[in-house]
């Protein structure tokens, strides 16, 4: 945001307590505010292994700033959204805080509905929009934008008066929501959300928070942005997941889904459970499978010491059953697949796809329907 000309506070990110202490001298400011940097919210009721506790402090002495660093990096923080053991803090944000006189909120989406971006805002920030828009829809303000001429000057300022700005902040507030209009742009966003959007009473306004949405199909020219998405927080095997273009979320059962489409896999794990039994993942290959895929998605599978059978449940649209087909009997020969397996396959060469699972002469139990599908994973792993 600083770098397309957006007001923040100024700050520095450090990894060790005596960057942290050094930044804070760095700064310069009438009071510091030292951040825990996690992917996850409530950070501020936290507590911290080390027995501290709140992963957000204010301090007016840069000397502090030190000795609370040495208690967040390195240890582990938890709070209502980590899982229970929480969360190694490896880095922090030692920034400059400000007083807040008055907090707006402002965003600008990519709507359906007008087939283009809209501006959102209401003058009361800081708190949850949802709530404003339930409780209070009249200060909801809402404008759209031609994406071809941008946001024009009395579109931005007729948002900053909405928002509550007045005097020469009008004019300032104005000059923002076009510079975060064209950080929207440039940087391929689908969402910006700044909550606050505020005045200080030195008569200054700043995007005291926010939010950014990346476009996922703008990778490919946004690498500094995508090559900053920090993945060490998540589960190794998702990792690798995503390294074959496979959606992985592992989950608590013993039956694996090997499916093809986000809903398709939520059906799947629905229907295991409807028949009993209790899914161990959601893996979805989405649409454009190649044999590899599935040999890696096979992998993965096996991997997991919990997993006592796999479903697979493939509608074939884009998707080449027969290609699936492939893909199982291969990774069935050579991992030695030790599971009982459950294939339902539909759609796109779907009698091709039976072919070779029925000439390959694996132990394959062949589902007619998902329902069909579902009972026979289930008793497969009941009767082990």
């Amino acid at each position: 945001m600083a770098d397309h000309g957006v007001t923040v506070q100024r700050f520095f990110v450090a990894d060790t307590a005596n960057d942290a202490l050094e930044a804070a001298k760095r700064l310069k400011a009438a009071e510091i505010v030292l951040k825990a940097q996690i992917l996850a919210g409530g950070r501020g009721k936290g507590v911290f292994s080390s027995g501290l506790k709140g992963g957000v402090h204010l301090t007016k002495d840069p000397s502090v700033v030190g000795q609370l660093a040495e208690q967040m990096i390195g240890y582990n923080l938890t709070t209502k959204q980590t899982p229970k053991d929480g969360v190694k803090v490896k880095k922090v944000m030692v920034a400059e805080a400000l007083n807040i006189s008055r907090e707006t909120y402002f965003a600008i989406l990519m709507d359906r509905a007008c087939n283009g971006p809209v501006l959102v805002g209401s003058p009361e920030g800081g708190v949850d929009i949802e709530e404003v828009a339930a409780k209070s829809p009249e200060l909801i303000f809402k404008e759209e934008i031609d994406i071809f001429e941008g946001v024009r000057d009395t579109q931005a300022l007729k948002m900053a008066e909405n928002l509550g700005f007045k005097g020469p902040l009008r004019q300032q507030a104005a000059d923002q929501i076009k510079k975060l209009y064209n950080l929207f742009l440039k940087i391929d966003a689908t969402q910006v959300e700044v909550n606050p959007f505020g005045e200080t009473p030195e008569g200054q306004v700043v995007c005291f928070d926010a939010k950014i949405n990346f476009d996922d199909n703008a990778e490919f020219r946004q690498k500094d942005i995508f090559a900053m998405d920090d993945k060490s927080e998540n589960e190794p095997i998702e990792n690798e997941a995503a390294q074959y273009d496979l959606k992985y979320i592992g989950l608590d059962g013993n039956i694996a889904c090997f499916v093809n489409g986000a809903g398709l896999a939520m059906a799947t794990c629905d229907i295991i459970s409807l028949n009993g039994g209790k899914p161990a993942n959601f893996l979805d290959l989405g649409g454009g499978v190649k044999e590899a895929q599935v040999y890696q998605a096979f992998k993965l599978l096996t991997a997991d010491p919990k997993v006592e059978a796999i479903l697979v449940n493939i509608f074939g649209g884009i998707v080449n059953c027969a290609i699936v087909a492939n893909g199982i009997t291969k990774a069935c020969q050579e991992l030695e697949l030790k599971v009982p397996l459950v294939v339902r396959l539909e759609g796109t060469n779907v009698h091709e796809a039976h072919r070779i699972l029925s000439e390959s002469g694996l132990p394959i139990t062949s589902a007619s329907d998902l329902e069909d599908a579902a009972r026979k994973a289930v008793a497969s792993v009941t009767k082990k």
